[in-house]
């Protein structure tokens, strides 16, 4: 019997305990098209050791066994064998592993993404060392010492294009990330056990050693997001990606009408470019998901994008929020959705599709339980991000915060030690008296980079008055929408 590690799973050994999960950038997307998210477990130590001698390539299950009878060198192989081919078959049902009678055949059964096909959905059975949530484990496990699990690298600050939103200075899209630098930090990261690495810029493309980086990110084996215009994507860069299974794009796709997208991107043919790389990505079986931001220039069309990508199996997300850039001028606002613009956006969204409105009521009652003693969000919790200078920030966007340069000091060190990631960390819920006493609260989502971004000195605790509208907007037709279908 032959035995893999599904190509599409993570592991990390922390010795006392194994992690293993799926690649949590597209699970949502892959639900959506393959009916094949599944997940993470924690396993116990001897779990772990069990998972670890497994590989991307088939092996037999006395290879296996083999590997483990050196870590327990005083257990009868009899036993080891007869665990192994259990705990085996229980990771295959879960979804994480397979097996086949043949090397062949174990290799057929671990299916790839692809949007031409849809799988079965497979049911999680309970395989794990504890029943609690996976971050609650992580934090009682560590004393509650946050754990770095994700990072955001912006490979360079270059761009060729000048969307009029965009939260970066224009003035400052000039330069590339080192490449030992690069390799550096991904050291660090597989040192630090992190699982998830996004790859953005400026225009990540633009850079002449993007398709080394991906293969480095392959090798350590890390679940990887591009985010991209695709407007340089060329065959080169398509065969790397396709030999990533931990690998997936983002892309923004503004409309469906060249001319209303090409304005909001400033350069003429952006529009075709992207639209005809999204399909070569589809063609060649790329897990790809859209972002359409809402703006003045496509409040009207940008439901056609999300009709386009629903034709293709992509999944896409809309969103209104446009936050001011990192150096707090304001400009970019200008096609900001006005309140009343985003009231009939949404008032519309409840009418066309009342899932929304059920959707705004769980969201309402998770919030509810919102302590003055919860944290305000997750950064610098389990994320944070490198620009391409070196310089560490809590979130994309939130860069005039530098908490501290990899250049001198370790990702480690800063980490841990940085006073400026301990203050955000510090930070609670009641450290926003106006929020605590808001009536509109259960409708509002705190967003410190939002405050910080359009605040004249960058304060995050000063708190950001068209957001308060818009969750007071939202209260408002909540209301009156139950009023409507109560009637």
């Amino acid at each position: 019997m032959f035995f893999k590690q599904k190509s599409n799973i993570i592991f990390r050994n922390y010795k006392s305990f194994g992690y293993i999960t799926d690649n949590r950038n597209f699970s949502y997307q892959q639900t959506n098209n393959n009916d094949n998210h599944i997940g993470d477990k924690i396993l116990s130590e001897s779990g772990a050791v069990f998972f670890s001698v497994l590989d991307k390539a088939p092996q037999t299950l006395d290879e296996l066994v083999d590997k483990i009878n050196k870590q327990f060198i005083n257990v009868d192989i009899n036993r080891i064998k007869k665990d192994a081919k259990e705990f085996y078959f229980m990771l295959e049902q879960e979804g994480f592993i397979v097996s086949g009678k043949t090397f062949l055949e174990c290799e057929e059964k671990d299916k790839r993404f692809s949007y031409k096909i849809l799988e079965s959905k497979i049911t999680n059975k309970d395989v794990i060392l504890s029943k609690k949530d996976t971050q609650e484990f992580f934090e009682e496990y560590f004393n509650g010492k946050p754990q770095l699990t994700n990072l955001h690298i912006e490979i360079t600050s270059r761009c060729n294009e000048r969307c009029i939103h965009c939260y970066i200075p224009h003035e400052n899209k000039i330069n590339n990330i080192d490449p030992d630098l690069f390799y550096d930090i991904l050291e660090q990261c597989k040192n630090m056990r992190l699982l998830h690495l996004t790859l953005s810029g400026g225009e990540p493309l633009l850079h002449k050693n993007f398709c080394d980086f991906l293969r480095k990110c392959r090798e350590y084996n890390f679940s990887v997001n591009v985010l991209s215009n695709l407007t340089l994507l060329n065959e080169e860069i398509i065969e790397e990606m396709k030999k990533n299974p931990l690998l997936g794009v983002q892309v923004s796709l503004y409309s469906m009408d060249p001319i209303i997208h090409d304005e909001i991107t400033q350069m003429k043919g952006s529009f075709e470019k992207t639209k005809n790389a999204i399909l070569r990505l589809i063609d060649n079986d790329i897990p790809l998901q859209i972002s359409c931001p809402i703006m003045k220039q496509n409040k009207n069309c940008y439901d056609n994008v999300l009709k386009w990508a629903a034709k293709h199996k992509i999944h896409a997300g809309e969103d209104f929020v446009i936050i001011a850039r990192y150096n707090h001028t304001t400009k970019n606002l200008l096609c900001r959705l006005s309140v009343n613009e985003v009231k009939e956006l949404i008032n519309n969204k409840i009418l066309n599709n009342r899932g929304y409105l059920e959707q705004m009521e769980m969201e309402v009652k998770k919030k509810r339980d919102i302590t003055p003693n919860d944290f305000v969000c997750s950064v610098c919790h389990s994320s944070i991000c490198i620009a391409e200078n070196g310089n560490i920030y809590p979130c994309a966007g939130w860069q005039d915060y530098i908490v501290g340069n990899v250049k001198e000091l370790s990702l480690n060190d800063i980490w841990n030690n940085s006073e400026k990631v301990q203050y955000l960390r510090d930070l609670r819920k009641k450290d926003f008296p106006m929020c605590i006493q808001c009536a509109d609260k259960e409708f509002c989502t705190m967003c410190m980079v939002r405050n910080a971004n359009e605040s004249p000195k960058g304060d995050p605790l000063t708190v950001n008055d068209f957001f308060c509208d818009i969750a007071r907007s939202n209260k408002e037709l909540s209301l009156e929408w139950k009023k409507k279908l109560c009637k």
